[in-house]
């Protein structure tokens, strides 16, 4: 036998592993930084989309001096005459502000799908490195998270950087152009109109800074309040036969109801604040435009400059406003990103409280032998630990079952086996190996666990049975399936192994769901086959067809029983016997009747238990 290996301290977790990372802390511009580092491995498309959008920027800028030259091929020649130069600079003016549109539109088209794509791309990633991220988060994490409120978290606040990425970038992008060039151009034509329009820009920058925390602080706790609906929607539906049965549906919807219009309020509140932002900006915008109009008509009939200038200049006025308008738009609707990227980065900040070790030891081959060396552990919300100084040597291919009255830590030990959580004190070695210097993939690849209510996935039997071993030819299933006595009900079924199952198997019966998992671990070939009470549900005739099924899965197999129905477990190897989270007994079946022990009066419960019930086999002689 190996050694034991001592955990090193660096394989501990640390005490801020699980805690939320505190995201509000970090500036929305850093948080829209990460966002657009998605975009890394398309760097190629996100520049040829910059390149479109610089180039269909500058094109925009054209415009208004083509409407200048227009004007002033309308009037001035006109006033002048020459009808004919008019007619002839005036379809030549045309021409090119139509090439010129044309040759935009040519640039917007690619500028728009390369900018849509990327967004579409980058929300994808977003997703899949979520549900990644969420996937490898240990049992504690789904303890104290709704998993309504994640999936809200996937959908809803993945889907709101999709317009930042694929829109609102290219919208900021090409108002700052036309923003930045547009003033360039109007201190070129005249300083004195410009410096009087951007004397409005403080006042703009004000308003700005104001609205857009209230918004910000609005967008938040709206998205805060739509993942607590959706967790109560989730968790309604999840549970839509109890809440039948106690005919709470009309309590079910008025709570989600209530968090609705919870969220509707907040979601108006926000909508009220950004109509006010919108409004001030757009009236100190406009405003400004009037003043320019009345000052820049002063200095036509003072002569300082021509209409056909004063046209331009008015052109290109309305750009920069628009572009301010629109920047202001803009940064009301970042608001709700910020909030967005807020709860998304909380997700992927979470340090995993059970990981993969530094330097693992590589790829043991496994043989099932089990230590618990002074074990105890404390769920985290509690204050008394759950088992207490637990030692237990458990060889390679014995049968050792766990008994023991509820809450006697009977399947919290399982569970420390598989590694969703790790022991508050003392270690548990497999093969000599602490499980915290094991790949997780190495330990739970070792491993299979048929539990009390076990779960399938709402595709066919032959899908579920297939999880076990992904690998595995139809044939294998097959002889899994037959191994596990559940060959001959699948067969009836008109579909056979191509027969849907539901969600969460709901249309197979109690011991057919067993005998499919059953059939799902004897695929996958473990060396430590973990049963969690895995026949204490089912009637006798499903009973004796799972036990016969059990039995073949644990030949060869180190095996951990968890046993509520003590008739199930008379042939183990050891029986351990729990009371308070500590080992109070341990032995054979006859062993510990004779003691006359905890074993045996949990026997003789059971059996007086059993006496007005035919189905139930008592567990002793």
């Amino acid at each position: 036998m190996a050694q034991p290996t001592r955990p090193a301290p660096e394989l501990q977790p640390s005490a801020a592993a699980g805690e939320l990372a505190p995201e509000r802390q970090i500036k929305p511009v850093e948080r829209l930084r990460r966002v657009f580092s998605y975009t890394r491995p398309y760097t190629g498309r996100l520049i040829a989309a910059l390149v479109c959008l610089v180039i269909a920027s500058g094109l925009g800028l054209v415009y208004p001096y083509y409407f200048g030259a227009l004007a002033e091929a309308a009037f001035t020649n006109a006033a002048a005459a020459d009808s004919e130069a008019a007619y002839a600079e005036l379809g030549d003016n045309t021409v090119l502000l139509l090439a010129v549109f044309l040759a935009q539109a040519v640039f917007v088209f690619f500028r728009h799908y390369w900018m849509t794509w990327l967004g579409e791309r980058v929300v994808a990633d977003l997703r899949v490195g979520l549900y990644r991220h969420l996937a490898i988060m240990p049992q504690s994490y789904f303890h104290r998270t709704r998993s309504g409120e994640l999936l809200s978290r996937l959908s809803d606040d993945v889907t709101r950087l999709q317009s930042t990425v694929g829109q609102d970038l290219s919208i900021f992008l090409r108002n700052v152009l036309t923003l930045v060039g547009g003033i360039a151009v109007l201190f070129w034509m005249n300083w004195k109109l410009t410096a009087a329009m951007l004397a409005v820009v403080p006042a703009l920058m004000i308003a700005a800074n104001y609205w857009s925390r209230i918004i910000r602080e609005l967008s938040r706790k709206a998205q805060d309040e739509l993942a607590t609906a959706s967790g109560a929607l989730q968790e309604g539906l999840a549970a839509i036969e109890t809440v039948q049965a106690f005919t709470r549906e009309d309590f079910e919807v008025r709570r989600y109801g209530g968090a609705i219009e919870t969220t509707f309020g907040l979601f108006i509140k926000r909508a009220i604040a950004r109509s006010w932002f919108s409004a001030v900006i757009s009236f100190f915008a406009f405003a400004a435009i009037a003043g320019l109009f009345w000052l820049g008509g002063s200095m036509v009939i003072e002569g300082e400059i021509t209409a056909a200038e004063l046209t331009s200049f008015i052109f290109y006025t309305l750009m920069v406003a628009g572009s301010v308008g629109a920047l202001a738009e803009l940064l009301g609707g970042l608001q709700s990103t910020f909030g967005a990227t807020a709860r998304i980065f909380e997700i992927l900040d979470t340090t995993p409280e059970i990981a993969d070790p530094p330097a693992p030891v590589a790829e043991p081959a496994l043989a099932g032998e089990i230590r618990f060396v002074g074990v105890s552990f404390t769920y985290g919300d509690r204050d008394v630990a759950v088992v207490r100084d637990i030692d237990l040597h458990i060889r390679p291919g014995e049968v050792c079952a766990l008994v023991g009255s509820s809450g006697s830590g009977k399947t919290t030990l399982g569970r420390l086996v598989l590694r969703f959580w790790d022991p508050s004190t003392g270690a548990i070695l497999l093969d000599g190996h602490d499980l915290r210097a094991l790949r997780l993939a190495d330990l739970r690849g070792a491993m299979a666990m048929v539990s009390q209510d076990p779960v399938l996935f709402s595709g066919t039997i032959r899908d579920n049975i297939r999880y076990g071993r992904l690998e595995a030819s139809d044939a294998e299933i097959e002889a899994a399936a037959r191994a596990a006595n559940a060959d001959r009900f699948i067969r009836e079924f008109p579909l056979g192994y191509d027969t849907l199952v539901g969600e969460r198997g709901v249309k197979l019966s109690g011991g057919q769901r067993q005998r499919v998992s059953i059939a799902r671990a004897l695929l996958r070939d473990p060396k430590v086959l973990i049963l969690d009470e895995a026949t204490s549900a089912l009637d006798a005739e499903s009973e004796h067809l799972v036990q016969g099924a059990l039995e073949v899965l644990q030949r060869g197999r180190t095996t951990l029983v968890i046993a509520h129905r003590l008739s199930t477990i008379r042939d183990a190897d050891r029986i351990v016997v729990l009371d308070h989270g500590r080992i109070a007994e341990t032995g054979r079946h006859a062993e510990l009747l004779a003691r006359g022990g905890v074993y045996a009066r949990l026997v003789a419960r059971q059996a007086a238990a059993a006496a007005d019930s035919p189905g139930e086999v008592p567990g002793g002689p």
